[in-house]
């Protein structure tokens, strides 16, 4: 397993609570990629309590919204874990910053591997939640995994209808998806040529007013103190270009 450098010090978006135990852990996936997340007990918990992992939102990373998720479930009684998906964040893996819909299905379930093997952690009383592009992620591991007991979805975009049609069907013809497709292979071969990858383009540094309110509403989370973090891709800048072509056309969330 690799050896991460975690970062201990509370550097959540979010106050800390003082009805749970916090600590950071690491587990591996079976594509061989090394997962840090952030482990919350309930405050004089004993015997064996059912337990949650949490991850998303997509481009997100645990010290936003899954982690207070997370730490609010474990102030009802849960052992929760809020993780980093490969590639992003304090997880390992290499390039950085990009999404599959193959490993990151893969995260929960390898989430669970290491929640089933915790002495403190009933197995029979597993669940995960998915938020808002993760959502997808998290049906895709349940539906395989008879271990996870429960599932839920916080989440308002279907990704795969995004990713075929854009945002609010804006392209939603064949040749749009054809010349999406397009580009991103051709982004391939450049990337291939220049021997690193480019970064997209994420949320603007200033708004100019005429955004769509999806934007207005990003940007007053990620890229303000209300919820920017120097390691979520939402707050800086933007995913790696390689981003499958497989999302296109692979099933991943519908309207919750």
């Amino acid at each position: 397993m690799e050896n991460l450098k975690l970062d201990t010090k509370w550097d959540k978006v979010f106050k800390q609570s003082d009805k749970v135990d916090h600590s950071k852990v690491a587990f591996h996936n079976r594509y061989g990629v090394t997962l840090a997340a952030d482990l919350y007990i309930p405050k004089n918990a004993s015997g064996r309590l059912p337990a949650i992992a949490v991850s998303g939102p997509f481009g997100a990373v645990k010290e936003q919204s899954s982690g207070l998720y997370a730490q609010t479930l474990a102030e009802n009684g849960f052992i929760t874990l809020a993780f980093d998906p490969s590639f992003t964040g304090e997880s390992g893996g290499e390039p950085r910053y990009i999404a599959s819909p193959d490993l990151n299905t893969e995260d929960f379930n390898a989430a669970v591997d290491y929640l089933s093997n915790r002495k403190d952690v009933d197995p029979e009383k597993i669940g995960i939640l998915g938020i808002c592009g993760f959502g997808g992620m998290a049906i895709n591991a349940a539906a395989a995994d008879p271990r996870i007991k429960a599932t839920v979805t916080s989440t308002m975009y279907d990704m795969s209808r995004v990713n075929a049609n854009g945002y609010f069907d804006a392209e939603n013809t064949a040749k749009d998806r054809n010349e999406k497709r397009a580009a991103i292979s051709a982004q391939r071969t450049k990337d291939y040529a220049a021997g690193s990858y480019q970064r997209t383009q994420g949320l603007p540094d200033k708004l100019t007013g005429e955004e769509p309110k999806f934007v207005k509403d990003y940007f007053d989370y990620y890229k303000t103190p209300r919820g920017f973090h120097p390691r979520s891709v939402n707050s800086t800048k933007g995913w790696n270009t390689t981003m499958p072509i497989s999302f296109i056309n692979m099933p991943l969330m519908t309207y919750a």
